[in-house]
């Protein structure tokens, strides 16, 4: 098993500066050494393409809301699962949509899990240290 001090990478896609907030908080509470991206729009996020083909270090995991503005979640999600290079890393919906819509499409596009945002920070506090361990300590990549 993965040592949980290993430096790992999350990217968060999320324009809610809210959000943000209490995600990088959450995170932040955890053990674990994990550095957070944060990119603000779906265009921002597709631009980490050019940035791992460059070398960067692959995300364990993208955290992906899907009401975003200049590119939606969906369509990030799509781009990314049609990448040669990029289809591997997983992806979790972190998502205030409960439209079954949107989880049925998220599904169809390949994303690995579909999480409802938390409405308090305790409870964001429980579903940001599972994330990070699953994804970040326990997940065997292949990258």
């Amino acid at each position: 098993m993965k040592s949980a001090r290993s430096r790992h990478t999350i990217l968060l896609v999320e324009d809610n500066a809210m959000d943000i907030d209490l995600t990088l908080r959450a995170f932040n509470k955890q053990r674990f050494a994990t550095t957070i991206h944060v990119a603000r729009d779906g265009e921002e996020a597709l631009s980490w393409f050019e940035r791992w083909d460059g070398g960067e270090c692959l995300p364990a995991v993208i955290l992906l809301d899907l009401n975003l503005p200049r590119v939606n979640g969906l369509e990030v999600l799509q781009q990314l699962k049609t990448h040669k290079k990029f289809r591997s890393i997983p992806v979790v919906v972190l998502s205030s949509s409960r439209e079954e819509s949107d989880l049925k499409a998220a599904y169809d596009l390949g994303v690995s899990s579909y999480i409802e945002k938390p409405v308090n920070f305790s409870q964001f506090i429980e579903v940001a240290e599972r994330i990070e361990l699953y994804w970040c300590v326990l997940n065997e990549r292949p990258y």
